[in-house]
């Protein structure tokens, strides 16, 4: 009997702040200032080296005038 070995479970979740930023001409520090974080907070989130506190996902939503769902986008690896 073949036994299968599973890789350690990731998740991904990649955010779309860059973009809508953009969009709107709006700076980082002007982000930061808007929803109480740092600069480099920001910097961190459109990087991909930090994920939103569900509160902060929820502020930067806000802001945006938009839904958590369409700024973070979560993808979870199938389970083995």
């Amino acid at each position: 009997m073949e036994q299968r070995v599973c890789a350690t479970r990731r998740d991904d979740m990649e955010n779309r702040i860059a973009a809508l930023r953009k969009a709107r001409r709006i700076s980082q520090a002007e982000l930061a200032e808007a929803v109480a974080v740092t600069r480099q907070t920001i910097i961190s989130l459109e990087s991909g080296r930090y994920n939103a506190s569900l509160l902060l996902a929820h502020k930067i939503a806000k802001y945006f005038e938009t839904t958590i769902e369409e700024i973070f986008l979560f993808e979870e690896e199938p389970p083995c």
